[in-house]
């Protein structure tokens, strides 16, 4: 379902570090401007961010005369492999996206990654 908010986003931003999740859309709008500098009105642009105990992620998308704000909550122990330095954001693709809500790591260092065409290699 998350996947499906990121349908037609340029840019997937994830704020690392835990945030207050007593923040709603109103403080986590303030946060992105703000804090990362970047704005939250834009409908090509999506938000992530994630509790303290990294099992519960909330997603921010501007749909052009509102906010959404989704949540998903990650049963039996399970954990979100998120990113630390809470001072960062980071901007990632839908491949790390889907990796990140399969409970992986969003650097996948054996990842088959495209490469550009440089002409023939023969």
């Amino acid at each position: 379902m998350l996947n499906k908010m990121a349908d037609g986003v340029d840019h997937i931003y994830i704020a690392c570090g835990h945030t207050d999740f007593r923040r709603q859309i109103d403080g986590l709008s303030a946060m992105v401007s703000l804090r990362f500098k970047l704005d939250p009105y834009l409908s090509s642009s999506l938000f992530l961010f994630c509790n303290k105990k990294r099992n519960t992620i909330k997603v921010l998308r501007w749909d052009g005369n509102g906010f959404i704000l989704a949540t998903k909550k990650l049963m039996h122990e399970m954990r979100f492999q998120w990113p630390k330095d809470p001072k960062e954001v980071k901007d990632i693709d839908h491949k790390a996206l889907r990796w990140l809500l399969e409970g992986l790591n969003i650097d996948q260092p054996k990842a088959h990654h495209k490469i550009k065409e440089t002409g023939s290699v023969f």
